[in-house]
């Protein structure tokens, strides 16, 4: 019995742990191809569909979308991913 209570316990502290280490960031990413108005839309609806994103601000003029996102659950390649797949590379903005 002790022997199961020390494998859940432990099967506990791993699961706790790694969501210990994750942390909420926000990424400025740089998107091209936005022509219209209609294109912010799409930006942010191809990034809002990353799990682990909480929020996407696209900006036409700016031609930038910034990104809230759990980093346990989601990267910046993820992110720039799915806005080329929507037909808007972008990359981090420096």
């Amino acid at each position: 019995m002790s022997k199961l209570l020390a494998s859940v316990a432990l099967a506990v502290s791993v699961l706790a742990s790694s969501t210990t280490f994750a942390a909420e960031k926000t990424v400025t990413l740089a998107v091209k191809n936005m022509y219209c108005a209609d294109c912010p839309f799409i930006v942010r609806k191809s990034l809002e569909a990353v799990p682990g994103v909480s929020k996407a601000v696209v900006s036409y003029k700016d031609k930038t979308a910034v990104v809230t996102y759990d980093d346990s659950r989601a990267d910046v390649a993820a992110l720039t991913r799915a806005t080329t797949a929507a037909g808007y590379p972008s990359a981090p903005r420096s």
